[in-house]
């Protein structure tokens, strides 16, 4: 007799229906979600698009040092007292987000477990992708970069969750994210396009075959 499986817990519906107090945000590519220095007094979730977290340094120069898409959270050093925010969110495609008060997502977290598991499980992986990016920027070279920002847009290695078609994202997006120049993004994105990793024509479409740019030595 085979074991009864247990369904997965629909964050996204769960947090649509989770009582009162949360806001439904729709953000434009380009457009700025919370700035460094902003009261850090929400957590917020990605139910579609893609959206880039980033540093300001004092001199002016911006780091990106995050990259997330639909069923991740942002924001979510509010939970541990931070009075505002120590980066930027910025939509990169158009981004829908769901904006849940301090407050109710503690009590969420306490009261629900099935939730707290799940956004336990997404602080490890966002660990493991902070530590991953910066191996990523420090000795790959920017045509890997490329694939492997692409790859995570595409949300592979999320089963669950994984969709060939990309957002809407510029070269210039693409250029800020991993660190070079439009020209070079242009040049590899033929290069991919030719090789079959890739397709666009109105809409970006990514093939698992891409995975060979990263593996390759």
């Amino acid at each position: 007799m085979k074991a009864k499986q247990t369904p997965a817990f629909d964050v996204d519906a769960f947090l649509r229906s989770a009582g009162t107090g949360k806001t439904i945000a729709i953000y434009q590519p380009a457009d700025v979600i919370f700035s460094q220095g902003d009261a850090s007094d929400s957590v917020l979730y990605i139910q579609e698009g893609a959206v880039k977290l980033s540093v300001l340094s004092h001199r002016g120069k911006e780091a990106i040092v995050g990259l997330l898409g639909p069923g991740d959270f942002f924001g979510e050093r509010a939970l541990t007292g931070h009075p505002v925010r120590l980066e930027a969110a910025t939509a990169v495609a158009a981004t829908t987000v769901l904006v849940i008060p301090k407050q109710q997502m503690v009590r969420l977290l306490h009261d629900q477990h099935a939730l707290s598991d799940r956004f336990i499980a997404h602080m490890l992986a966002r660990n493991i992708r902070i530590e991953e990016d910066l191996v990523d920027q420090l000795f790959n070279s920017s045509e890997k970069r490329l694939a492997r920002t692409l790859l995570l847009l595409a949300r592979y290695g999320k089963l669950e969750q994984t969709s060939r078609v990309l957002p809407r994202i510029s070269q210039e997006t693409l250029a800020e994210m991993i660190g070079t120049t439009r020209s070079r993004v242009n040049f590899f994105m033929n290069k991919f396009k030719k090789l079959g990793f890739i397709e666009y024509n109105g809409s970006l479409k990514v093939n698992q075959s891409l995975l060979t740019v990263i593996l390759h030595d």
